[in-house]
């Protein structure tokens, strides 16, 4: 989780324990996750070279190494990057994600962190992204507002709009939701612009009709009688046939009895 320098002693201990919904700390859960994200880049993208920009503790750095990537990592608190497992210590550092890297990756990931910067580092941080990859996995929280740290959370297409200022734009073909919900991947791209018209429109359409059909199938269900209220109805008819038949029968005794 990264943010500007002057808010760095803000992702110290106590965030780490408290601000990232469960602990963020080397268990179970958080290596589980950054593993299957490895996995996803591995066997989706294949790089040979990748860059975490926000590394935290350096979880997914560790993953994509143990898979044979080269990875790195960067991240401004000093106390996540003192909790980076010995195995690649050596591979993770101290540093803004807005300031000028090494070399060039052949993907940057940058995960859940430009909500943490002010608009203008954001800006930074996005045009040294770009001018270091051709291709970057990215997400940013769209609606959590609550958490204190995010001081520029913004929609997708507030991202979207600023890469592609620096010619990368969002892969409608890729999903990345393996990350998150809201999650993009963004690439260099040659072609011209009429070209990306195209293919945008194409997934619009697909979109649109996807959610027609979904409107129509539950407008279908809401109006379709409720299956439970059928079996209610049918228990209840039965007990009046029942009640009926019962009542015959007695009737039926009494007069035998000439009652």
């Amino acid at each position: 989780m990264n943010s500007p320098a002057s808010n760095a002693s803000c992702f110290d201990a106590r965030y780490y324990a408290t601000g990232c919904g469960i602990p963020y700390e080397r268990n179970a859960t958080w290596l589980a996750f950054f593993g299957g994200i490895a996995d996803r880049i591995v066997s989706d993208i294949r790089p040979r070279t990748v860059l975490d920009a926000g590394c935290a503790m350096g979880f997914l750095v560790e993953a994509l190494r143990a898979r044979g990537v080269q990875a790195w990592g960067v991240d401004i608190s000093e106390y996540a990057i003192s909790q980076v497992h010995q195995s690649v210590r050596d591979f993770c550092r101290v540093g803004s994600i807005a300031d000028p890297f090494e070399r060039r990756y052949d993907l940057i990931v940058c995960i859940e962190v430009l909500e943490h910067m002010s608009a203008a580092e954001g800006e930074r941080a996005i045009a040294n992204l770009c001018a270091h990859t051709d291709d970057v996995l990215f997400s940013s929280s769209p609606n959590d507002f609550t958490e204190a740290t995010h001081v520029n959370v913004q929609p997708p297409e507030y991202w979207a709009e600023r890469f592609a200022r620096h010619g990368l734009f969002h892969d409608l073909e890729f999903d990345a939701s393996f990350i998150t919900a809201w999650a993009m991947r963004f690439t260099r791209c040659d072609r011209p612009v009429h070209r990306l018209v195209r293919d945008y429109e194409r997934q619009m359409a697909r979109l649109r009709e996807e959610n027609r059909q979904l409107r129509t199938a539950l407008n279908d269900a809401r109006s379709a009688p409720n299956l439970a209220q059928l079996r209610a109805e049918r228990d209840a008819l039965r007990r009046l046939v029942h009640d009926y038949e019962r009542g015959r029968f007695m009737r039926f005794m009494r007069w035998l009895k000439g009652g």
